[in-house]
């Protein structure tokens, strides 16, 4: 995939997607820089890539924070040098009708997924513009691309803006030979949603490591045509 000595900041790097596709990366050859939060998650970070966490560096930072993710995204190009990818995997989810939907939840859902995605993007694309060559990649969701779900207004406004944002995105950095893609999942199969829905049919819930080759493609020279997309992922 053209990994190899690439430099990538993975967002959401010690969830269960993050692990999956910084495994994938790590293998290719790249260099990760990965934000965290969640003192448990980098402990399961650590022990599932056991010696491939070797080319992963970790930085604590809250990515809700203007100034925090300035420092982050500065501190990972003062390292290395140059940054190549970035892929945008924080986020949250809350189902909740509208009457139950408060202003906190409504404002934490934009925070978790749109607002973490603009600062980021907003922090790394003129190390981009620099070099003249750059991958951004963010997850959407069917919610936002369809007609909504009764239940997520919340949550699908949020990722709607994502999806948005990447494609304006597309459109402003093309000239750089930036590309901005969003992958649209359908239910990821972790032990969270296992753990939420345990009565559901579990066989045709994506697991991470197919998610984690898109990604990879999208952060490749490969995929140098593909911008603007909304990639739709299901089995």
């Amino acid at each position: 995939m053209g990994l190899e000595g690439r430099v990538a900041i993975l967002t959401g790097g010690t969830g269960a997607l993050g692990r999956a596709v910084a495994r994938h990366f790590a293998r290719a050859g790249a260099r990760l820089h990965v934000p965290w939060i969640v003192e448990n998650e980098v402990e399961r970070f650590r022990e599932e890539l056991g010696e491939l966490a070797s080319g992963v560096t970790l930085h604590r930072a809250d990515l809700t924070d203007p100034a925090a993710v300035d420092a982050f995204v500065r501190a990972c190009v003062e390292r290395e040098g140059r940054l190549d990818v970035l892929a945008n995997l924080a986020g949250g989810f809350v189902y909740a009708p509208i009457e139950e939907t408060s202003p906190e939840t409504w404002q934490r859902m934009v925070e978790m997924n749109a607002t973490t995605c603009f600062l980021c993007c907003r922090a790394t694309v003129p190390a981009m513009r620099r070099q003249r060559w750059g991958r951004i990649i963010n997850v959407s969701a069917r919610p936002a691309v369809l007609r909504g779900a009764a239940g997520m207004s919340a949550y699908a406004a949020s990722k709607a803006a994502v999806l948005k944002l990447t494609q304006s995105l597309a459109e402003e950095l093309a000239p750089d030979g930036i590309t901005a893609n969003a992958i649209v999942p359908s239910i990821i199969d972790t032990p969270a949603n296992r753990a939420a829905m345990p009565e559901a049919d579990h066989t045709r819930w994506l697991p991470p490591d197919e998610i984690a080759r898109v990604i990879a493609f999208l952060a490749s020279d490969d995929a140098r045509t593909v911008t603007g997309a909304a990639i739709t992922l299901s089995l």
